[in-house]
């Protein structure tokens, strides 16, 4: 199990289309403003160069070159902090992936998740620019096991069960959540905590895009039974924070025993 309580924060954010510098800039102006003390900071998808997958590849970094790794990891060492650092595209020898680093409080880059399940639908064709990852990462953050997604993620039930099944007490959203669709984002961040009794961070963009396009800009922390904890509303920028208690959600876990309910298979019948 992981340990009782987690300070967590998260930076809601409109990002520049394809300029890097300019968005490290903002990140750290919003952490000097916004946060004193965590034990983890969270980025939103793309944070580095905005939902235009057209752009993406122009701003791609080799992860063992990459500036957005050594100005997270710098930010890690000064708040002496974990970094949950959103998303940024990665070049992999000519393949590039929409990718989440993770960096302990020494500065360390732990891990990276690559989102599994690519938006190409309306117009939106982001599995033309990157390819999707294929495995499911789960960190164990200080005693806290946290599976990792990336926006479209959220849609797939299967994988968020998954990373229940494996011992999670955390999942991590990190979006660029078009302001089109308020339902699904509503309704799946939290059935994806409810449904797992785990908490939930659901972290998207806010502001202008471009081409008419707005991200949502409605970021969550929700728990294990679906309360919101702590919110920013419409395109504020800025950081929300909350702390989490763990053993509550351990304590409603075993009387509310209904992840053992689950069946090994659902063969259908039709008739």
């Amino acid at each position: 199990m992981g340990q009782k309580e987690i300070n967590v924060s998260a930076i809601q954010m409109c990002s520049k289309i394809a300029d890097t510098e300019a968005n490290i800039k903002k990140v750290d102006e919003l952490i000097k403003r916004d946060i004193k003390k965590t034990d983890i900071i969270i980025l939103p998808e793309v944070w580095t160069c905005g939902w235009s997958p057209k752009n993406f590849r122009q701003t791609a970094e080799k992860i063992s070159e990459s500036k957005t790794i050594n100005f997270l990891s710098s930010i890690a060492k000064k708040y002496n902090c974990w970094v949950v650092g959103g998303s940024f595209i990665t070049n992999e020898n000519g393949h590039y992936f929409n990718t989440c680093p993770v960096i302990n409080r020494k500065g360390e880059l732990i891990c990276t998740y690559s989102k599994n399940h690519l938006f190409s639908y309306y117009g939106c064709g982001e599995g033309d620019f990157v390819q999707a990852g294929d495995k499911a990462v789960m960190v164990d953050i200080e005693g806290v096991k946290t599976g990792l997604t990336i926006c479209y993620d959220i849609r797939f039930p299967e994988i968020y069960r998954a990373y229940r099944k494996a011992g999670a007490d955390l999942f991590i959203n990190c979006a660029a959540w078009g302001l089109k669709k308020p339902i699904p984002w509503e309704c799946m961040t939290r059935s994806r905590a409810v449904e797992n009794q785990t908490f939930m961070v659901a972290l998207t963009q806010s502001g202008y895009i471009e081409e008419n396009e707005w991200n949502i800009g409605h970021s969550r922390i929700i728990d294990y039974k679906g309360e919101t904890l702590s919110e920013i509303k419409d395109q504020k920028e800025g950081a929300m924070q909350a702390v989490l208690d763990f053993s509550p959600m351990y304590d409603f876990r075993e009387k509310c025993t209904c992840i053992n309910d689950i069946k090994p298979n659902y063969e259908v019948k039709c008739v």
